[in-house]
């Protein structure tokens, strides 16, 4: 059992704020703990803004808050050491499903707001193996083997793209998809001669 998971609906509904996202995740890339100040240096917001989303975030338990040697206020990822939170998807409520889709709605937001700020970059890589800004839909038929492999490349996605920032990784960047079974539509009637 994973134990970042996170399960409970009121959890998974304080992640589809994008603020509260972001923030999550700029945690996780920071190594799982920074000061506020250090936090809205990088999201380029201002810290008085985050307070509110990070006090909801430590009252429903997904992060902790303490005070540094120098006395500043800061939140860690709660029991968490430089890994990612990931959602446990519960189907079984429409509670469950509806936080769910609210979580979905959120992520939406926030990688709609990443790649329009890209697009608005002259220094950003559109081309070739260091491409840095994409968007793509696919829809086709897969076998079970391939929806297993799509996994494992998904989730090895994830494991490079929640690294922590070191001498080499100084290059932040934002990775969100959506995988779901596309509705089938019946075969069409075709009108017969006669």
């Amino acid at each position: 059992m994973d134990t970042r998971a996170i399960r409970h609906p009121n959890h998974i509904r304080l992640l589809a704020s994008p603020v509260r996202h972001e923030l999550v995740d700029t945690l996780a890339a920071l190594g799982g703990k920074a000061t506020v100040s250090e936090l809205a240096l990088e999201l380029g917001r201002p810290a008085d803004g985050l307070y509110y989303h990070l006090e909801l975030l430590a009252e429903g338990g997904l992060v902790r808050e303490f005070v540094n040697d120098a006395g500043e206020r800061g939140f860690a990822i709660q029991g968490a050491r430089r890994a990612p939170l990931r959602l446990a998807y519960d189907l079984s409520t429409d509670d469950a499903r509806d936080a769910l889709a609210q979580y979905a709605k959120g992520l939406l937001q926030v990688a709609e707001r990443d790649f329009g700020t890209a697009l608005a970059r002259s220094d950003v890589e559109v081309a070739g193996p260091r491409r840095e800004l994409w968007a793509a839909r696919n829809k086709g038929w897969v076998a079970e083997r391939d929806l297993a492999e799509a996994n494992r490349l998904l989730e090895r996605l994830c494991e490079l793209m929640s690294q922590t920032r070191d001498d080499e990784r100084t290059r932040l960047m934002s990775l969100a998809f959506v995988l779901a079974p596309a509705p089938q539509k019946g075969k069409r009637r075709t009108k017969t001669a006669g």
